[in-house]
Order: structure tokens, then C-alpha cells, then sequence
């Protein structure tokens, strides 16, 4: 079995589904605390599990990130701006860059893997207004 723990020696061993919920889907990036192997301001990294439905309070509005969303099950789609992509089959992936605006939803219970960089502060919305997770 797996265990899960942080090390001494700059080494994190986990599970993405159960450490994921610890914090809102995201694995790695400038909100892990400062000497967890897991902060990191380079690369932004998230597990997101979402149920039917799911969908993202607020369109993502002046974007200054390159993302890469990559779908491991379900089917999901990504809103951009004059744009919508679904990815349906395993591995079924969308990037976009700097500029670009954003939104999602999950169509049937999905479960996305997003790397984004750099990490940077002020794109998460706030849990009351959030249906599950941000990506």
C-alpha cells in the first residue's frame, strides 16, 4: 500500500484523488505551504474530480497562464471565447495561453488533469460562489 506523507528529504509521496480533496482539486502550486516539495510558483498542477453538471462560477477573465487540460474519464467541456471544445475520449486534451478566457462544465461525471504556469495568485473564486472546483 502506498503510504502518504511528506519526507524530511524534499520528497512528497501521495494519491491525486485523496490528497485532491484536501484542496479544491489542486496538487501543486504557489498555495502549497512554503518547504512542502508540492509549492511551487513555476507550474500549477490539479487533480479535478467533478460531477455531472459541474460547472465553473465565473468565466477566468484576463488570463496570464498557458493551461493544458487533459481528460482521464468522463466527458468535459472547455469554453473559450468564440469557441467550445469537448473532449470525450481518454487523453482528449485542450491548451490555451496568455490572453485567453476561459470557462467549463462537465457534462458526465469527469475527472481532468490541469497543469498551468506559471502559478500565480487571484484566479480562484470564492467557495460560496463555487458549484465544486476551479480549474
Amino acid at each position: 500500500m502506498l503510504a502518504f506523507r511528506r519526507m524530511g528529504d524534499g520528497v512528497y509521496v501521495g494519491n491525486a484523488g485523496k490528497d485532491a480533496a484536501l484542496d479544491r482539486g489542486w496538487l501543486l502550486g504557489h498555495f502549497k505551504d512554503a518547504g512542502d516539495p508540492r509549492q511551487s510558483d513555476a507550474v500549477e498542477i490539479k487533480w479535478g474530480v467533478h460531477p455531472s453538471g459541474d460547472k465553473r462560477a465565473q468565466w477566468v477573465r484576463g488570463e496570464e497562464r498557458t493551461a493544458l487540460l487533459v481528460l482521464i474519464s468522463g466527458r468535459f467541456r472547455v469554453e473559450l471565447p468564440g469557441r467550445s471544445v469537448l473532449l470525450e475520449r481518454q487523453g482528449d486534451y485542450v491548451v490555451w495561453g496568455h490572453g485567453v478566457d476561459h470557462s467549463w462544465v462537465a457534462e458526465e461525471e469527469s475527472v481532468v488533469l490541469t497543469v498551468r504556469w506559471p502559478s500565480v495568485p487571484g484566479y480562484a473564486v470564492p467557495q460560496e460562489e463555487h458549484t465544486a472546483s476551479s480549474a
